[in-house]
């Protein structure tokens, strides 16, 4: 049985005459943490999206866990495959007109039709594990960002996914509150959660990381452990990135 759970083979998508991903491949294994750094506009945050089937690739295959995703499949198919990769995005997503404790329980009753006790036990859970046990019943304006992206990562573990894609999670937050987030994140990386993470956050990336993927111009220009990586990286596109942003 193979430990492969995310695959990427060959992956391209353009918008309009701008391509945006030339050819990307990768694996991802069971309990791997991977961080994706590079410049913006190299194809970072779309390479996520397609792997979470929110884009649909122009050509190339993305496999979870053995099931290659197709834009042939039902909604239903794409629900089922989006509740094994779980994300997190730069902006919270979260509904206003709900509390912390209702955002998380939404998804499991209308799309796992799980009863509303259980819902609700479930929620309480995934908020108390992200710090926010006192905030069930605030909503989105009554949080801080530092809360609400908080509030979004326990909205996407209570799906018990078995991977989690994170895409710039704390590029929308003050820099005191980035701190709360990364630690979340740290606890899950500990804890053996699968994971892809985009950050510009270069010191967690050093943290966190089984492997570093460097992309720029929608490829993957080098990957490696983070010490290669950040210490003796070997293109000069890595380098002179590393120098802007150390």
């Amino acid at each position: 049985m193979s430990d492969i759970m995310i695959q990427v083979r060959d992956l391209h998508k353009s918008f309009g005459q701008t391509p945006v991903l030339n050819g990307v491949s990768f694996d991802v294994h069971q309990r791997e943490k991977v961080v994706i750094i590079g410049p913006s506009g190299s194809g970072k945050s779309t390479l996520l999206r397609c792997i979470n089937f929110l884009e649909v690739p122009d050509s190339g295959t993305v496999t979870i866990e053995g099931t290659t995703l197709s834009h042939h499949f039902t909604q239903r198919q794409v629900a089922i495959i989006r509740a094994e990769v779980g994300m997190v995005f730069q902006r919270f997503h979260l509904f206003p007109h709900k509390t912390a404790l209702h955002n998380v329980m939404a998804p499991l009753m209308t799309v796992q039709k799980k009863p509303k006790i259980e819902a609700q036990q479930i929620a309480e859970h995934y908020l108390a594990k992200v710090g926010l046990a006192d905030r069930l019943h605030h909503y989105p304006s009554q949080l801080s960002g530092g809360q609400q992206q908080r509030v979004a990562i326990a909205l996407a573990l209570a799906i018990q996914p078995k991977a989690m894609l994170f895409d710039e999670p704390t590029s929308a937050l003050d820099p005191e509150l980035v701190g709360e987030v990364l630690n979340v994140i740290r606890d899950l990386a500990d804890e053996g959660m699968t994971m892809m993470i985009v950050t510009h956050e270069m010191k967690f990336a050093q943290e966190v990381a089984d492997r570093v993927i460097f992309m720029d111009g929608g490829m993957i220009v080098e990957e490696g452990p983070p010490e290669q990586i950040f210490s003796r990286p070997a293109h000069q596109r890595t380098k002179s990135f590393l120098s802007r942003v150390h």
